[in-house]
């Protein structure tokens, strides 16, 4: 059984995570400025209720109850912060990681499992898979706060005997939280999906719980090196006509419209800049299909949008 520490405790991730953790009897300790009442009927787990930069009250909490692993999922999208990244939360996560990294270290926590995000490639050219050691080419707050803290993870364990670990998670989603597919086949503006051609396209996402048990995988490896970077996403793309038969099927899509391809790619920087959900049609062609085989060996990433949940 692992001492588990869990930020941003009450978010949509994190809840699946602390749930499947407990279930495998770990002890976990989350923290979240929200309040949260999951899991407080189950003895293995403790929560706390203070923000992310509570500096003083998350370094006791890590030193004093001898922490394996931390799963740093604060100021992360789909789980903290809404769709709009802005200049303060890039300031409030430098100022967290900077401190969460030197407790950890102090306390001699085995690994640090920092959430990060499959934007940081950006727009790639070519039908190669995106694989780690791609170039970061991505634009934008999110991008530009994630690459920050994985800089300063790595520094920060350079010469520690912490493992740092670091979940590119390509765009989430669950059988009910699908707003990131939305986002490839919707229209807000006009408030209409569309399609182009006949659907075949697609695009990588991530199950929740494909990374939920790349979590556990990582908790559940008793020792070894297995620091660096790993793409976190189902093993394969999710066509748009999938998307679409998906929400058609719960209910949640009505008319789709068919769409001329778009000529060439005019990504609008200046939209997505705040907006971590921006996606701008024109890129519908652009690479997407990232390389999962290095977090394979971690877990089997088995979860799809057929048997999602």
């Amino acid at each position: 059984m692992a001492n588990v520490f869990v930020t941003g405790a009450a978010g949509m991730m994190a809840t699946a995570v602390i749930d499947k953790l407990l279930q495998k009897k770990h002890r976990v300790f989350g923290v979240d400025a929200k309040a949260c009442y999951n899991f407080l009927d189950n003895s293995d787990y403790t929560f706390t209720q203070c923000d992310i930069t509570d500096s003083r009250t998350i370094t006791d909490l890590i030193e004093s109850n001898g922490i394996d692993t931390v799963v740093h999922l604060a100021c992360t999208a789909d789980n903290d912060f809404d769709s709009m990244i802005t200049d303060s939360e890039l300031k409030m996560s430098k100022a967290c990681d900077k401190y969460l990294y030197a407790a950890a270290s102090k306390a001699g926590v085995r690994n640090f499992i920092l959430t990060s995000t499959t934007q940081v490639y950006g727009i790639q050219k070519g039908r190669e898979p995106i694989r780690e050691a791609t170039p970061e080419k991505g634009i934008g707050n999110y991008v530009d706060m994630k690459l920050l803290s994985e800089k300063m993870l790595l520094k920060a364990f350079k010469k520690s005997d912490t493992v740092p670990v670091i979940a590119r998670i390509a765009p989430i989603y669950t059988a009910d939280f699908t707003d990131n597919l939305r986002e490839r086949v919707y229209d807000k503006k006009e408030d209409v999906a569309y399609i182009f051609r006949e659907g075949e396209y697609g695009f990588s996402f991530c199950c929740l719980y494909n990374f939920v048990d790349f979590v556990v995988g990582i908790v559940n490896i008793p020792q070894g090196r297995y620091e660096g970077t790993y793409n976190i996403c189902d093993s394969r793309q999710i066509t748009a006509k999938e998307i679409l038969d998906f929400e058609r099927e719960h209910h949640r899509v009505g008319a789709v419209v068919q769409r001329n391809a778009p000529a060439a790619v005019s990504f609008n920087k200046s939209k997505a800049k705040q907006d971590y959900r921006y996606f701008d049609p024109a890129s519908t062609f652009a690479n997407w299909n990232f390389d999962n085989t290095k977090a394979t060996r971690i877990s089997t990433f088995r979860w799809n949008l057929g048997n999602t949940k």
